[in-house]
């Protein structure tokens, strides 16, 4: 069973394409036209064990918004997609990192019912070269509507945006794996009802 996809974003203000390979090794090739998002999403990819290539172009020259929300859309399309009927997954996932002063932490649940819970509280008007933190939040809210993922991220405490960001990424792709993983014991689906 291959656990693969590719999707193909095209709008009128992005053009996202993005390969996914769940049983990978943290290969990956990622220029967003973002590149505070490159960094992040290498993250993901080289903690969570996915080969991951993305190419993405989008109408910076307004702002980064509607790039890093297609980004989050697209990505959990092609996590739903590689999942298929989500069979023999563990479903969950948790993971918490430190990132020198910063204590991150991720829960989710793979479930088709999409939720975000995000406490993390960031310095107000502060931004990274030229990316707005809060964008962050759209990301992972365009993720978890789109992969059907029930996401809680948790930030413990921190003073560095950039560890703080990073660390959140990193938890993200450690619990993702986590609840991606096939278990040889779960027969079907990880579900009383028999399906997710």
């Amino acid at each position: 069973m291959k656990r693969k996809a590719t999707i193909d974003r095209k709008t009128k203000e992005t053009d996202i394409k993005i390969v996914l390979n769940l049983d990978g090794t943290g290969v990956y090739s990622i220029k967003t036209s973002v590149p505070f998002m490159d960094h992040m999403l290498s993250a993901v990819a080289k903690h969570g064990f996915f080969d991951l290539t993305i190419k993405a172009k989008g109408d910076i020259e307004i702002d980064d918004h509607h790039t890093v929300e297609d980004l989050g859309i697209a990505f959990g399309q092609a996590l739903k997609k590689a999942l298929g009927d989500s069979r023999g997954i563990r479903r969950y996932g948790d993971a918490t990192v430190p990132m020198d002063e910063t204590l991150a932490q991720v829960v989710m649940d793979l479930s088709g019912r999409p939720f975000l819970a995000y406490q993390v509280d960031l310095p107000k008007k502060y931004k990274l070269k030229d990316f707005d933190p809060g964008l962050a939040e759209d990301f992972f809210q365009s993720v978890a509507n789109h992969a059907g993922m029930n996401l809680h991220i948790r930030l413990h405490y921190g003073r560095d945006v950039h560890h703080m960001l990073e660390g959140i990424f990193k938890a993200f792709g450690r619990a993702l794996d986590q609840a991606t993983s096939l278990d040889p014991r779960i027969k079907g689906v990880l579900s009383t009802k028999g399906k997710i």
